[in-house]
């Protein structure tokens, strides 16, 4: 199982440089891959790109960019040439996004979500393995009057989709190569995810798609007050149904009841759950919330259980 870690420093000086430098330390520690967030602030496929080529052998992904606000031309214009950049190391996710970021934010209605993920899907997987297309939907047209392939993106970038919900996850199984559930402990993989996902990437004739589990975890000491800042920070998405639900189907209440948090036994335990539930790949985020010790700490585990 390949592990990997979700890189966050945004709070630093100069946030690329803080990157490139835990990216460095991620790759030495035996971490395989290193996963970058988008809002408002930096461009993550630019991230991936500068870190995949700053950091040979390590994987880079994008986790994930919300489908409303952007058009397949441009992000597939990003992702190519993260993908040549980087030398066939970057992994495209997507996401929908939520109502209440799109309509403040782009001030865009968030309608038709899951339409409107089915024809980005579409329309962006023509253009990252052709440099072409020509497709017209009920939401989006994407035409290309001039080529929009980059050389040196031949291999295509794997599209993976932040699905968790029923109808997500039908999508994604019949256009995506896998998905990218957050807060989905492993009940929720076993029983519900994985089982979704993978009964539609079969019955569109599409190999079984990869499980990039993605888990708020750290290995400390100081487990209860450690727990009570992730309570803190995890909130946010409580209030999202998608996460509300998944959560619960987890066997959650709350966010925070999903995190991974205690010693090295106790985590190295949790990601073989994770394993067993059906992810090919877990990445850590949010390692950093107990300290520069515990965040290395973990980092030093989770590069021991990467195959």
């Amino acid at each position: 199982m390949t592990v990997g870690v979700a890189l966050n420093a945004s709070d630093a000086r100069n946030q690329v440089d803080a990157t490139v430098e835990l990216a460095r330390e991620a790759a030495a520690a035996g971490l395989r891959s290193a996963w970058f967030g988008q809002t408002f602030g930096a461009d993550s496929p630019q991230l991936a790109a500068i870190v995949g080529r700053e950091v040979p052998g390590l994987q880079v992904g994008t986790s994930a960019i919300p489908v409303f606000g952007r058009h397949p031309l441009l992000v597939s214009s990003q992702a190519q040439t993260a993908q040549a950049a980087t030398r066939g190391r970057y992994h495209l996710g997507l996401a929908l996004g939520t109502k209440l970021l799109t309509e403040t934010g782009f001030g865009l209605p968030f309608e038709r979500p899951i339409a409107r993920l089915r024809e980005f899907l579409t329309a962006l997987r023509q253009l990252t393995q052709t440099g072409t297309a020509d497709f017209h939907g009920e939401l989006l047209t994407a035409a290309t009057p001039v080529p929009a392939r980059v050389p040196g993106a031949e291999s295509g970038v794997p599209l993976l989709v932040a699905a968790m919900g029923p109808q997500a996850l039908r999508v994604s199984g019949a256009l995506a190569d896998g998905i990218l559930p957050y807060l989905a402990g492993p009940r929720a993989l076993a029983e519900h995810i994985v089982p979704a996902v993978t009964a539609a990437a079969e019955d569109a004739g599409r190999p079984a798609p990869r499980i990039v589990a993605l888990v708020s975890g750290v290995v400390t000491d100081d487990v209860e007050p450690v727990r009570t800042k992730v309570a803190e920070q995890l909130a946010f998405y409580e209030q999202i149904p998608s996460y509300a639900r998944v959560i619960e189907l987890s066997g959650g209440r709350r966010a925070a009841d999903v995190a991974v948090i205690g010693d090295e036994k106790t985590v190295a335990a949790e990601v073989r759950r994770y394993r067993d539930a059906g992810a090919t790949e877990v990445v850590f985020s949010g390692t950093e919330i107990a300290g520069e010790a515990d965040r290395r700490r973990t980092w030093a585990l989770l590069g021991e259980l990467a195959d």
